[in-house]
């Protein structure tokens, strides 16, 4: 599995390259701004983008989904809990306020253990709630990308609509059963690295050592 993180806007999202270097299909998690230089890299990968996945509806997250939908084939994916938000009248307000065109309608609504699939290389849908209702992480094995559920350090906040920190306490502890040597790919450049473990951040980050 092709993997490349790529910082983009102005509140340090990670947008995720994920690609299958057998059947050079490839999808993007959270495509956020810098639309051009995300399609240029998959373009110079050899690869066709299948899918734009967002891994939870707010616009910081979403804001790029109609340039990369206009420029390519891809079909757009989100968690049946947040399709409602992507095209709401805030979400759309914020989209507008960062410059953006709102997002259009998603074309593939998954659940908890749906599959993501591209090429040979498949994503497992993990519902995580509490930053949104719909909030989801991608795992494959050795890999988690996991939005704004979990930082290196820290967490999403909660205090948005439709945010609980009891539910994304829950959540983590969901994460946590998942192998300890796993990658956390993040959905924001928070912390004190790009990535993490899910093994470091049980021994290290508070809202897990003295919440859970």
């Amino acid at each position: 599995m092709l993997i490349e993180q790529m910082k983009v806007g102005p509140m340090a999202v990670f947008s995720y390259i994920v690609g299958c270097e057998t059947e050079k299909e490839a999808l993007v998690i959270d495509p956020a701004d810098s639309e051009g230089r995300i399609l240029d890299r998959i373009n110079s990968l050899g690869l066709v983008l299948k899918y734009v996945v967002n891994t939870h509806s707010h616009a910081d997250h979403t804001c790029g989904n109609r340039t990369m939908l206009s420029k390519t084939k891809a079909q757009l994916v989100i968690h049946e809990d947040d399709a409602g938000n992507l095209t709401s009248g805030k979400n759309k307000a914020f989209t507008l306020a960062l410059g953006k065109k709102p997002s259009p309608e998603a074309d593939i609504l998954v659940k908890d253990d749906d599959l993501i699939t591209i090429g040979r290389e498949s994503l497992r849908v993990i519902h995580t709630p509490g930053h949104s209702p719909g909030s989801m992480c991608l795992f494959s094995e050795g890999n988690l990308f996991t939005g704004d559920t979990l930082f290196v350090g820290a967490v999403g906040r909660t205090d948005l609509g439709g945010g609980d920190l009891s539910t994304l306490l829950l959540s983590l502890k969901k994460l946590l059963a998942l192998p300890l040597e796993t990658t956390v790919w993040p959905g924001h450049d928070y912390g004190e690295s790009h990535t993490s473990t899910l093994a470091h951040e049980k021994g290290t980050n508070p809202y897990i050592t003295d919440f859970l």
